[in-house]
């Protein structure tokens, strides 16, 4: 595993933003593991988080593209930290863009936060985590609306690896069958459990062999196919 993903696990649990216990989640399964991208609320911590997102998109989609775009609202914060990340680590600068949850009919009006777009723009999506692939069926059409664009892929901070909600595969390959581009993460639940499983972590067990049956119970019955 790569340097930059294993200090990202690291990261997410020292930011408490991922947690291991018992949680229910929106789709109402019980899920062993919970992670909330909100807990990032730092400026050290959203520089940081800048950095891992820019080295994971350069890793998968290289720097060929010239927007990076958020979708409402945690993915505004997401688009700002990451291209500022690109422009220091890489000195390429990528425009932001989100959306807004409602049209502004004055002043900066439409729907649109940061650049507009433009047609012929490449686009990289950037997201917390996709779960069932809900608000890309929601922020697809709004991007296609603005702009004759091509949406190059999609990235994530974390890869649950479960089943979405259409089929026996997970979210992220739901998402690159049904719209045509490729959806990664930084790290995946498996990189997760390899780096913490019997391993202490600031001298910690995070995964003993309790909470990896745990684990492994819920990929059982959730796990994608």
């Amino acid at each position: 595993m790569e340097q930059y993903k294993q200090e990202f696990i690291g990261f997410m649990v020292d930011s408490q933003v991922l947690k291991f216990g018992d949680f229910t989640l929106k789709s109402g399964r019980k899920s062993p593991f919970f992670m909330n991208a909100g807990a990032y609320v730092t400026g050290a911590q959203l520089r940081r988080l800048g950095e891992y997102y820019a080295r994971a998109i350069h890793e998968h989609y290289g720097l060929d593209f010239d927007v990076l775009f958020g979708p409402a609202y945690k993915g505004i914060p997401l688009s700002v930290a990451t291209t500022m990340a690109i422009s220091e680590l890489y000195g390429k600068e990528i425009r932001y863009c989100s959306n807004r949850k409602e049209v502004k009919d004055h002043g900066d009006t439409g729907i649109l936060l940061g650049s507009k777009l433009k047609d012929g723009d490449r686009v990289v999506i950037i997201e917390d985590v996709t779960t069932s692939g809900k608000s890309i069926e929601e922020t697809f059409p709004i991007i296609k609306a603005q702009a004759d664009v091509e949406i190059k892929g999609l990235m994530v901070s974390l890869n649950r690896m479960e089943r979405g909600l259409e089929s026996e595969k997970s979210a992220l390959e739901e998402i690159q069958n049904k719209y045509g581009f490729e959806a990664n993460a930084i790290v995946t639940m498996a990189d997760v459990v390899e780096y913490l499983y019997d391993k202490p972590y600031k001298g910690k067990i995070y995964i003993d062999d309790i909470l990896k049956q745990s684990i492994d119970a819920y990929y059982e019955q959730y796990g994608a196919k």
